[in-house]
């Protein structure tokens, strides 16, 4: 499938009319960095520049109302800037949002308190925490049957919107993001370079170990960018892709990086 047939699917954001795309690694729900990131950013950005959150903006840190709220805080800094439009600004779903999504689903799953356990041991209890959940009672929830849990996951989506702008900032959550010229390819953690765009699942998730080598351009990409490294490799740049994850969550620094049309790296900073 063509990458203009991805475009029709709203699944994926698509950068048009960009001159540079600035990216930003794994928050990890650490409020503070992200809002020093934020002051730094807003002195570099220039006109025709794009910016995408590469995934896992929660998740793990104990942050995440505040981090939600500084995204939500930001996103309206961007839009005042001259010429700014609501789809210049990307955020994508990492492997935590992920979780929340199907958390938000889990009456359907095969087995869903195994699965919860799962989710907890992933980074899930500082988000339920964060809304005002208890994850050992959802656990006892869990175990009443499709009918309690839809009431529980009900709730939750209750405690979600009880903040504002947190509802639609999560129906906003994308699973890549592209340059319209397909020059910029940005995921979570990776891609399977023998699965299509438009085919890949849990690689933007949790990753690929074919990602970092790959030898030749993916779908015709002169880069594809990740945020995310769930194997714990740290930040790369290397031919044909770069990992930002810096480690920000987990004692390391949140890194930031622009890139050109043509692939650069044109500038970073780490906070």
């Amino acid at each position: 499938m063509s990458q203009g047939a991805a475009a029709a699917d709203p699944v994926f954001a698509v950068l048009r009319h960009a001159r540079r795309v600035w990216a930003v690694a794994a928050v990890h729900a650490e409020a503070a960095r992200l809002h020093e990131a934020h002051d730094e950013l807003a002195a570099r950005l220039l006109p025709g520049d794009r910016l995408v959150y590469l995934g896992n903006m929660i998740g793990q840190g104990s942050e995440t109302i505040a981090t939600m709220d500084e995204l939500l805080a930001f996103r309206r800094d961007f839009l005042c800037l001259p010429g700014a439009e609501p789809d210049d600004i990307v955020y994508l779903r990492g492997a935590q949002e992920e979780m929340w999504r199907k958390l938000l689903q889990i009456q359907f799953a095969p087995g869903p308190s195994e699965v919860f356990d799962w989710m907890l041991r992933h980074g899930l209890a500082p988000m339920l925490h964060g809304y005002g959940v208890d994850p050992q009672q959802a656990r006892g929830i869990l175990r009443e049957g499709a009918l309690g849990i839809s009431r529980w996951t009900n709730s939750l989506r209750a405690a979600i919107r009880r903040h504002p702008g947190h509802d639609d900032l999560f129906g906003s959550f994308r699973r890549a993001a592209y340059t319209g010229g397909n020059e910029l390819l940005f995921v979570h953690a990776g891609i399977d370079p023998a699965v299509p765009l438009t085919s890949q699942s849990d690689h933007l998730w949790w990753g690929s170990p074919a990602f970092r080598g790959l030898s030749q351009p993916y779908a015709g990409f002169r880069r594809v960018v990740s945020g995310g490294n769930p194997r714990g490799e740290g930040a790369h740049l290397d031919a044909f892709t770069c990992c930002l994850d810096g480690g920000a969550g987990f004692g390391g620094p949140l890194n930031v990086a622009c890139f050109g049309l043509d692939g650069a790296l044109v500038e970073s900073f780490a906070i």
